[in-house]
C-alpha cells in the first residue's frame, strides 16, 4: 500500500460542526495542500445545502488545496476526487464491479450511494469536501424522493475500516491522480472516469433546480458537463441532480 503522500497536510479531529466550515476557518495559516478529518459531524452538509449525516465510524474530510485556477478548471476536481475514491474502495474491499461513479459527484455500491463529494472555492483556496458511509447509512427517509438509496460498505462487505484507515487509502490516490491532472489536463482523468460510469448509454433524468431533461446519457465533455442525447438532439449540462 503507498504511503502518506509528500506534501500533504493531515489534521485529524474528534467532533467538529462540518470539516467544510473548520477548512474555511483553518486555511489562512495552511501553506499547502492539507486534509481535515473529523470522526463526527454535528452540522454537515450536502450538496444545494442538503443535510448529510455524519454518525461516528462514517468517513468526513475535507482537503484544501490552493487554487489559482479558472472556476471551470478547479470543479473538474470533481472527477478527480470520484475517481481516487473509486480506486480507494477497489483496494479496501479487492473488487471493482460493485462500485460505479454517479454524475457528477457520487459514488455507488451496488446501485446505492456510499460516497458524495461537495465542491465549495472559499479565496484562494479550493475545498473538497468528502463523505463517505463506511460504516452507517441514512435511511431512505433521510434523502430527496427519488435519490438513490444510500449504503453502507460496512453493511455491503462486512467490512469494518476506520475513517484513519480510509483517509490513509485516500489521500495516496488522490495525490496521484492530482499529478496527473496538473500534468496532462482532464483528458486522462475523463476517459477513466467514464469506463466506471453509472448508467452511461442509458436513459436517466438531469433535474435542475428550473427544469428536468431526460436523454440517454452518451458522454461527459471535456469540461465535464453531461451530455444527454434527448429528443430535441444533444444537450450539454453543466449543473444537475441525476435520476435513473
Amino acid at each position: 500500500m503507498m504511503g502518506w503522500p509528500d506534501g500533504y497536510g493531515r489534521l485529524v479531529l474528534d467532533t467538529v460542526d462540518s470539516t467544510l466550515a473548520e477548512a474555511g476557518r483553518r486555511m489562512g495559516d495552511l501553506s499547502g495542500p492539507e486534509w481535515i478529518l473529523a470522526k463526527e459531524q454535528s452540522a454537515a452538509r450536502g450538496r444545494r445545502g442538503r443535510a448529510w449525516s455524519t454518525p461516528r465510524g462514517n468517513f468526513a474530510a475535507t482537503l484544501v488545496l490552493p487554487n489559482a485556477e479558472a472556476p471551470g478548471i478547479a470543479a473538474l476536481r470533481s472527477f478527480v476526487t470520484s475517481l481516487a475514491l473509486f480506486r480507494s474502495f477497489v483496494v479496501v474491499t479487492g473488487r471493482p464491479d460493485p462500485f460505479a461513479l454517479k454524475w457528477p459527484n457520487d459514488v455507488l455500491l451496488n446501485g446505492g450511494k456510499v460516497a458524495g463529494i461537495l465542491l465549495e472555492t472559499n479565496g484562494p483556496h479550493l475545498l473538497i469536501g468528502i463523505g463517505v458511509n463506511l460504516a452507517h447509512a441514512p435511511g431512505a427517509d433521510q434523502v430527496e424522493a427519488g435519490a438513490v438509496t444510500p449504503v453502507s460498505l460496512a453493511g455491503a462487505f462486512g467490512l469494518g475500516v476506520t475513517p484513519e484507515a480510509f483517509l490513509e487509502v485516500l489521500a495516496a490516490e488522490y495525490a496521484v491522480l492530482e499529478t496527473q491532472f496538473t500534468t496532462y489536463g482532464f483528458d486522462p482523468i475523463r476517459t477513466a472516469w467514464l469506463t466506471h460510469a453509472a448508467r452511461l448509454g442509458e436513459v436517466i433524468r438531469a433535474r435542475t433546480t428550473r427544469d428536468e431533461t431526460t436523454g440517454v446519457f452518451e458522454d461527459v465533455d471535456r469540461n465535464g458537463n453531461l451530455i444527454l442525447n434527448t429528443a430535441k438532439g444533444r444537450v450539454a449540462i453543466a449543473a444537475a441532480d441525476v435520476f435513473f
